[in-house]
């Protein structure tokens, strides 16, 4: 299953539309105001299903991500020099970055390929392509890449 994650061009918080395949959102990503990043992910009924939030005042960035309202685990920068790599306490998963940070593999323990996850050059906003193995995971492969994303964005301010 591919999903085209694209960042909205004018917006006060971070907003993010996610379509599939055919052209067709299958979520939207609202940006609350709060201390630190938290995003509010849609499906495309307009039903809050996730969330991603940013723990303030940690050593390196973290977030945590929620289902619904229930806390499924964390993502959290891992102190590296060159390739950007993330700990994630979530379904076991390891995030390994290329060294532009352009590019990601979400992998199982076993080393299972779960998402590829590609950012897209020459667009006025991020523009990521997800390519998840099993649609069961998308949801929660896209909340690495909202806290991945995020981190990125905090970096650059």
């Amino acid at each position: 299953m591919k999903l085209l994650f694209k960042q909205r061009f004018f917006s006060w918080f971070d907003s993010y539309d996610i379509y599939n395949e055919a052209g067709e959102t299958v979520y939207t990503v609202e940006g609350k105001l709060s201390w630190g990043h938290c995003l509010h992910i849609l499906d495309a009924a307009g039903n809050h299903i996730g969330t991603v939030k940013e723990r303030v005042l940690t050593l390196l960035p973290k977030f945590e991500l929620y289902e619904n309202d229930e806390y499924i685990g964390s993502i959290q920068k891992a102190f590296t020099f060159f390739t950007p790599k993330f700990d994630i306490d979530c379904n076991g998963w390891q995030v390994q970055g290329s060294f532009m940070e352009w590019d990601y593999q979400v992998t199982e323990p076993c080393g299972a390929l779960v998402a590829t996850v590609t950012k897209e050059l020459f667009h006025w906003t991020d523009t990521y392509v997800i390519d998840v193995v099993n649609p069961a995971d998308a949801l929660r492969a896209l909340m690495l890449v909202l806290a991945i994303d995020a981190e990125k964005c905090s970096r650059s301010n």
